[in-house]
């Protein structure tokens, strides 16, 4: 079994950027949140709908409003996500690291 290694030392440019997956989450739980405190703080399942005639429950007009918020929440958080990492991309710095790559040949 014989070893081959190639080393040698790069520049690189790192920076911090932000993980959107976790923005896009709380953007959605956001949402989730304001449309919760909508259907509770404003009752409106005693009156009819003036389009459709019908009254709707809690829990529908709870489902109208995780429609309209949590797509709003996912918008607004990708937006901020965007902005702080066009801002992180002028923070970069250069870094020096050893680059190291081995390959091994097996004799069978």
């Amino acid at each position: 079994m014989t070893e081959h290694v190639e080393d040698h030392i790069e520049t690189v440019r790192v920076r911090r950027a932000p993980k959107f997956s976790v923005f896009l989450a709380f953007g959605a739980a956001l949402g989730l949140l304001v449309a919760m405190i909508m259907t509770f703080a404003f009752d409106g399942s005693d009156f009819a709908s003036p389009n459709t005639g019908l009254v709707y429950s809690q829990g529908q007009v709870f489902g109208f409003l995780i429609l309209v918020f949590v797509p709003v929440g996912l918008v607004v958080a990708a937006v901020v996500a965007l902005i702080l990492d066009r801002r992180s991309r002028g923070r970069t710095r250069s870094v020096m690291v050893d680059h190291e790559s081995v390959q091994v040949d097996e004799d069978l």
